[in-house]
């Protein structure tokens, strides 16, 4: 039986009240005055009008993946974490208010094996891992204000919610399919997409994803698709209308060249029988939803769709900004617009794709031991020192190389030396703020000597040159500029 809206919204209030925090974990979710005459809601700090002749300006909102727990958080997703909460809080520098999300990803064939091998019910594992998550993002000072889990049942009703809606579009059939399958990626590859290597350690022959160089296997089975080639056409009109969607401009032409190159439709579902561990197709017990269009929709789950219905602004979607690692650009630049256009939600504004982190200018591995736990490095270094340097040193385009020593010398330079030194002097004894803002203020700058001129100039330069740079969704550039401002 289908389940309507009205259905839909007594059945999430009935869970809300009843869930338990540890399930739920939202910190600070806007209240939603729905009974006010005039078709207005607030946040509890500003109100927002949804009238037609009024301007309605959303506040910004910036996301970061939902992390997957079948593993203990690495630096990398620490770096994810900063860049989001850097965004935002540039927003409210700026005098916008910002929501900033962040949470976990907690179905699919990795964590049921994960559980398995330490023995552990799924949910208990769920519930370990997803605290070590938030424990980071609160240790590293993240500003955020959803912190969601896929587990809870505001989001699996949300799910079963658009499951419904993208049947009833007719985006969804059933069928058989087969390929090459990554458990890992939690996704399947076309035969274009995957090559043969011989393992170093047992010398047996293996197939693997070009894109991602995991371990595939050939699976054959029934389930539910999604009708993603039928979006192509929409999708390239999208990329060519908006160039600046995605960031970095390289990261952009190799998303219109993947769906230049064809897409396949997109398998759905698993048999339950495999995988037991995730959101039953409502329609088909016998079927659980496939973990990407369950992970993907939890952007849409903070706002509490689909208790809001376009086009009356009633929410924060779309978001401003969605922060991810370049390894899951396909799912975010193909897949999640592919369900949206689906759905006939719009599309987010923008997609900052980020780089990974080496060590020795290697990939980071728990199993050759060069892997940063992000945990130690704050209890080593501190907050501000590991903030500062992952935003300094992290790259957008290009891998940034992890190095102990860079943390120390990069702190001691740019904070200690470079901020630090600033702030006592403007405040020492010698230094008289008025006086010094009077006699700026009478100075004929043209007759000053070359240098002096150079270093007003810069000061006059460094805000406009950040402003572009945090507009471009360039943080690490943004700090240098200021940085240049600060050693000079």
């Amino acid at each position: 039986m289908k389940t309507s809206l009205w259905q839909f919204a007594q059945r999430r209030a009935v869970l809300r009240n009843r869930t338990c925090q540890r399930c739920l974990t939202i910190p600070r979710k806007p209240t939603f005055n729905a009974t006010a005459a005039d078709g207005s809601w607030s946040t509890g700090r500003r109100k927002y009008s949804s009238g037609a002749k009024e301007e309605f300006e959303k506040p910004y909102y910036v996301t970061t993946p939902i992390f997957y727990v079948n593993a203990d958080p690495h630096i990398g997703h620490l770096y994810t974490m900063v860049l989001a909460d850097v965004l935002k809080r540039w927003q409210i520098l700026l005098g916008r208010e910002a929501l900033l999300s962040t949470g976990t990803d907690e179905h699919g064939m990795k964590i049921q094996q994960a559980a398995a091998m330490v023995n552990t019910p799924p949910r208990e594992f769920c519930d370990m891992i997803a605290h070590t998550f938030k424990n980071l993002a609160t240790e590293a000072n993240v500003s955020y204000d959803f912190f969601i889990r896929t587990s809870s049942p505001d989001h699996g009703q949300a799910v079963e919610y658009i499951w419904h809606r993208l049947q009833d579009s007719g985006s969804i059939y059933a069928g058989k399919h087969s390929g090459w399958y990554s458990v890992s990626d939690e996704t399947f590859y076309p035969s274009s997409g995957v090559t043969s290597i011989v393992d170093a350690e047992s010398g047996r022959k293996q197939q693997i994803s070009i894109e991602t160089q995991k371990v595939v296997e050939w699976t054959e089975e029934r389930n539910y698709h999604f009708r993603l080639s039928a979006f192509a056409p929409q999708l390239l009109e999208f990329y060519r209308a908006n160039p600046d969607w995605i960031v970095p401009r390289a990261r952009y032409k190799e998303v219109i060249a993947a769906v230049e190159s064809g897409l396949e439709d997109l398998s759905i579902s698993r048999p339950r029988s495999r995988l037991h561990w995730g959101i039953p197709v409502p329609t088909d017990p016998t079927q659980t939803i496939y973990v990407w269009l369950d992970a993907l929709m939890n952007y849409l789950t903070n706002t509490t769709y689909p208790l809001w219905l376009p086009p009356s602004p009633t929410s924060f979607w779309p978001a401003d900004v969605h922060v991810i690692g370049k390894d899951i650009l396909r799912f975010h630049a193909i897949y999640w617009p592919a369900f949206l256009l689906a759905l006939n939600l719009p599309l987010p504004h923008r997609i900052l794709t980020h780089a990974h982190w080496t060590m020795n200018h290697r990939k980071m591995s728990k199993s050759t031991g060069n892997a940063v736990n992000p945990f130690f490095a704050l209890d080593r270094f501190g907050v501000d020192a590991m903030r500062f340097y992952l935003l300094h040193e992290g790259g957008i385009a290009d891998d940034g190389d992890y190095d102990v020593r860079a943390v120390v010398e990069r702190y001691k330079k740019g904070c200690a030396d470079g901020l630090g030194n600033l702030a006592g002097r403007i405040r020492g004894r010698g230094f008289n703020l008025e006086r010094a803002v009077k006699r700026s203020s009478e100075l004929n700058m043209s007759q000053l000597p070359p240098a002096d001129q150079a270093h007003y100039n810069l000061l006059r330069e460094t805000p406009p040159l950040v402003a572009g740079k945090m507009k471009d969704l360039h943080p690490n550039l943004a700090l240098k500029d200021i940085m240049n401002a600060v050693y000079e």
